[in-house]
């Protein structure tokens, strides 16, 4: 594919390109034009296209981009004191959107993940939902294995048929091991099958260091994970299905004529907080992976092998707080906004808009926005025709002059070719403009 330029008015090599902030949420981003860095000629060379970024007031912060990984924030951006003392075994603190550990202790030790472990069976569920393998209202056979199951429960009854989205509340609201069952017979044929995709989806999801038995977490042999593992599966869930997870927010669930509250307390204790997910056995102690959206910036904390219910509750609470308290959210770009613009050769359009995937942006130190900037890494032009999603470049935040972020750029719309005229006239303004560079 030729990447050469399409020439500017000028009828020379040297062009313009075009860039817009997006605007989010009734935010406007102010983005002024740096100038460009020239290399040898080249029809298929890259420039970078530096931006300082002048913000407004009101910033927000959105989904990560691709698929979500957790990596420590790097140092320059870190806040050197203040956490919080915790005494779980295992805690995180981590930015949602960046996939970055504020903080954290013992995050990749394997312990048993008690009922964390229902994150990843929501997870399976969600997914056949989104794809049409299963509806809200399927019914779905309750065995004599699911009907007895230890533990917490929502109480179904056995031999009796309970719809999908009642048994998604009972797994969510209520943790129930019953409900976990009923889903995973009814999604894997038998629960160690089900127990099969969870490792499969674990594995493409990158949980390097988990492995499942079971749909609910009760103890056995082999079923462990960790709290880097549990964080990236809760960001992950968040991130593929909102129109879902808000299941994890409801306060209560009334079925069979009992109703149970959510065990997440924070739900009540902070307006903020959303979701995701308690859990408790013998050996893991009392866990909890929590959420918080404050103004569209949302951070994940958790705790694993706490000492109690109420303890669990205020440390993760407290991360939030601290996390709050020193860190601010900023967006860059909205999710499939024209970010820039290409010039396109032998196209109907004489451009190409470009743009991310998913909404992109980083936390950072209060008191350090101007240390922000973006630079854009683009093709002096491409060719028609182009396909909607086609990966084409790439941009990078900075802070402080150095990268600390960066997301592939893609084309926003298919762009078929141009007629016959328009295609003669660019080959020979092409050609004129190879002969002369």
């Amino acid at each position: 594919m030729f990447q050469g330029r399409k020439p500017s008015m000028r009828c020379n090599r040297s062009m313009t390109r075009q860039a817009s902030g997006a605007c989010l949420s009734g935010s406007d981003m102010m983005i002024r034009r740096l100038p460009i860095s020239e290399t040898a000629p080249n029809p298929g060379r890259r420039h970078l296209l530096a931006f300082r970024i002048a913000l407004v007031l009101t910033l927000l912060v959105c989904s990560a981009v691709g698929r979500a990984e957790l990596a420590d924030m790097p140092d320059i951006m870190k806040f050197p004191s203040g956490l919080p003392e915790i005494g779980a075994k295992s805690w995180i603190l981590a930015d949602f959107n960046t996939g970055w550990v504020l903080g954290g202790e013992n995050i990749d030790q394997r312990m048993e993940p008690a009922s964390l472990t229902k994150l990843m069976t929501s997870y399976l569920v969600f997914e056949a939902l989104k794809t049409g393998r299963l509806k809200e209202d399927d019914p779905v056979f309750v065995s004599h294995a699911a009907w007895k199951a230890v533990g917490s429960r929502m109480y179904i009854e056995v031999n009796t048929q309970v719809s999908v989205i009642d048994l998604l509340k009972g797994l969510i609201i209520q943790s129930g091991n019953d409900a976990a069952l009923a889903l995973a017979e009814h999604l894997g044929g038998t629960e160690k099958g089900f127990a099969e995709r969870m490792n499969r989806k674990a594995a493409e999801l990158g949980m390097r260091n988990t492995r499942f038995q079971n749909s609910s977490g009760l103890p056995e042999p082999d079923h462990y994970s960790t709290l880097r593992d549990m964080t990236l599966l809760a960001i992950s869930l968040i991130r593929d299905f909102p129109e879902y997870y808000k299941l994890y927010s409801e306060l209560e669930y009334t079925y069979n004529g009992i109703t149970q509250q959510n065990r997440n307390v924070l739900l009540t204790r902070d307006s903020a907080v959303d979701g995701i997910k308690t859990g408790y056995t013998r050996n893991a102690g009392y866990c909890l992976i929590g959420t918080a959206n404050r103004d569209g910036f949302r951070l994940v904390a958790g705790v694993m092998g706490s000492r109690s219910r109420a303890v669990r509750a205020n440390e993760v609470h407290s991360l939030m707080r601290f996390g709050y308290s020193v860190y601010e959210g900023v967006i860059a770009f909205k999710s499939n906004s024209r970010i820039a613009s290409v010039p396109l050769w032998l196209g109907r359009e004489r451009e190409a808009p470009v743009g991310v995937s998913r909404n992109l942006g980083i936390p950072y130190p209060k008191g350090t926005r101007d240390k922000l900037s973006v630079a854009l890494e683009l093709p002096e032009g491409l060719e028609a025709p182009l396909p909607q999603g086609q990966e084409v470049g790439h941009i990078r935040i900075k802070f402080d002059g150095k990268k600390v972020y960066g997301a592939p750029l893609h084309v926003l719309h298919d762009h078929a070719e141009g007629p016959w005229y328009r295609k003669i006239m660019d080959r020979i303004i092409r050609f004129a403009v190879e002969l002369f560079d």
